[in-house]
């Protein structure tokens, strides 16, 4: 089943640590970007750790001239060697989620995950970076009806995503845009992973987001202004 998706809006958060790369926001297109990374790169030595390994996406998949293109690319030039739910780390994927409170569950799980495994942290806080974005594109809509049917469905397993990178690198394989698939850390909400960064039409900033870490667990508060 296929999930068709109009400019449909979505939410996203990530680490303040990582900023926006300019380069990507400058051009307007794939011409504009290969001249300017010629440029740049004979004089910044930085610019390769700043956009990350670029063999990893075609250049035509980037949309250059949308607001927050640095936003929608990085997830495919910075990739996880870890894995995530859908890769098994040999490429990248967007991961949205269908509202804020969504985005806020997946990352508090993952964060909490990391920080718990530092031996000996009693505090930690991680500032993340809200961002709103808006999609399009056709999506294979594998979302589950229950949580009954999300239990018995291995792509939704709790920590074992070697069913669910299997299905991934399938789609991916085959130029699937992405997937429409229920979130597991909020269950029958639902969220999205893309394959390519090319049907996002804009991702533009919201609140920030304080991850205070207490030794045992992570609680997330809302920042109403950043200085």
């Amino acid at each position: 089943m296929s999930s068709t998706l109009t400019s449909q809006k979505t939410y996203r958060l990530v680490n303040t640590r990582f900023p926006a790369i300019d380069i990507f926001d400058d051009c307007a297109n794939v011409d504009e970007f290969e001249v300017l990374y010629a440029i740049q790169s004979l004089t910044n030595p930085r610019l390769q750790n700043e956009i990350g390994d670029l063999t990893l996406l075609n250049h035509d998949q980037i949309p250059f001239g949308i607001n927050g293109c640095s936003y929608a690319t990085a997830s495919f030039t910075h990739i996880n060697r870890d894995g995530s739910r859908f890769s098994n780390g040999d490429f990248g994927v967007l991961y949205l989620a269908d509202t804020m409170e969504t985005a806020i569950a997946e990352t508090r799980y993952h964060v909490q995950k990391m920080l718990s495994l530092i031996e000996g942290l009693h505090f930690d806080m991680i500032v993340m970076k809200g961002l709103s974005c808006t999609i399009s594109g056709e999506l294979i809509d594998i979302r589950a009806n229950t949580i009954a049917e999300m239990q018995a469905t291995d792509i939704y397993h709790h920590s074992d995503y070697s069913a669910s990178q299997n299905l991934g690198f399938k789609n991916r394989k085959q130029r699937v845009e992405g997937l429409h698939y229920t979130s597991v850390r909020n269950p029958m909400s639902c969220c999205y992973a893309l394959f390519t960064p090319k049907r996002v039409e804009e991702i533009i900033q919201s609140t920030h987001y304080e991850y205070v870490w207490d030794g045992k667990s992570v609680e997330v508060r809302g920042i109403t202004a950043i200085w």
